[in-house]
């Protein structure tokens, strides 16, 4: 998997900061809570849809960089580089979804590419990145080419809330890796990915969820989800039991719903690469708080020389509190990225 390098990073950033004021849109972003909450107090207007692309316009490239071009988590091994335990998760959403050559998979909320890269080189099926963020669309487009993939894959800008630009009954398979979760209305995402999968079709999600162990008397607890709400351009975090009532509510048959970063069996938590203590000697340094604020310290030099845009430092400290966010969730065990399913649309 390949990771954006100091080198490369610049004029990455300047690519895409081109013509913005960064400051302005990381502004923004922080305060996307308080205008969901006034509109909803007072009927105002409110689209999370503008919230979510602000998010990853900002964060992408530095997302590649600190993380690897697979921009989700994955149950970790302390045999493994985090780069190994994401390509192994992969393998197992391939397997359980029996991906082969022929068919069309609808990858909906495809980030970078990195998940679909494997898809397409492993089981030989035709993928379609589906992707409501021009900038990640493009780049997914980019790096195919780069690596010769560009003939397995179809590109789609449209939301995973209305994929009218497809028929239904049209993939034999999906796959929703860390994306659904941003929707509004989760009941309706997974209408729509029902709607476009034949008959019998098997459907794999990764959601971001409070666990069980989340009391929503606990003021501590409410605190962290608001934090995690605000970091990640969540709009509402779902329990399991909600993930599995939406699914069931329009037509899916749960095949098997589980936490891996738990039900794997992991020694490692799925949050350790952002911790950077016992146990991570194979992790960047890059992703561990030390490695955050040195580069928020560097890029503030080189904002001065004009190497990158103004306020990429900003998005940095931004992604800083995210990773605290994550991590506050993961141990008080309120929290998982890894909430994985197996759902079929029935025959």
């Amino acid at each position: 998997m390949k990771h954006a390098s100091l080198t490369t990073l610049p004029k990455s950033l300047r690519n895409a900061y081109r013509g913005w004021n960064v400051a302005s849109r990381v502004s923004r972003f922080g305060g996307w809570l308080d205008r969901k909450n006034r509109a909803d107090a007072d009927g105002g207007d409110y689209d999370h849809a503008e919230t979510v692309n602000n998010y990853y316009d900002l964060c992408s490239e530095f997302m590649q960089f600190g993380w690897n071009e697979s921009l989700h988590f994955a149950p970790l091994s302390p045999a493994e580089t985090l780069e190994e335990s994401i390509v192994r998760h992969q393998r197992l959403m391939i397997e359980q979804l029996q991906l082969r050559e022929g068919m069309r998979i609808a990858d909906i909320g495809c980030g970078v590419g990195g998940p679909m890269r494997r898809v397409a080189r492993e089981s030989g099926a035709r993928v379609v990145c589906i992707n409501n963020n021009a900038q990640q669309l493009d780049k997914a487009r980019s790096r195919n080419i780069e690596v010769g993939l560009d003939h397995m894959a179809e590109y789609v800008k449209c939301s995973f809330m209305d994929m009218s630009v497809f028929e239904a009954n049209s993939f034999d398979a999906g796959y929703a890796i860390e994306s659904t979760c941003h929707a509004p209305d989760k009941r309706g995402a997974f209408a729509e990915i029902f709607r476009v999968l034949k008959p019998g079709a098997l459907f794999w999600g990764q959601e971001m969820c409070m666990t069980d162990r989340f009391d929503p008397g606990n003021s501590r607890h409410r605190v962290m989800k608001g934090e995690l709400e605000l970091g990640i351009a969540l709009n509402g975090v779902a329990t399991f039991a909600e993930v599995n009532r939406a699914l069931e509510d329009i037509g899916f048959h749960i095949l098997e719903a589980t936490d891996r970063g738990i039900e794997d069996g992991s020694s490692t938590p799925w949050y350790e690469p952002m911790v950077g203590q016992a146990g991570t000697l194979r992790n960047a340094f890059r992703r561990t708080p030390l490695g955050r604020k040195a580069m928020a310290g560097g890029l503030r030099i080189a904002e001065a020389t004009r190497l990158i845009p103004k306020g990429s430092a900003a998005v940095i400290r931004l992604m800083d509190r995210t990773a605290e966010a994550y991590v506050a969730g993961g141990k008080t065990g309120i929290f998982t990225p890894l909430y994985c399913f197996l759902a079929r649309k029935p025959r």
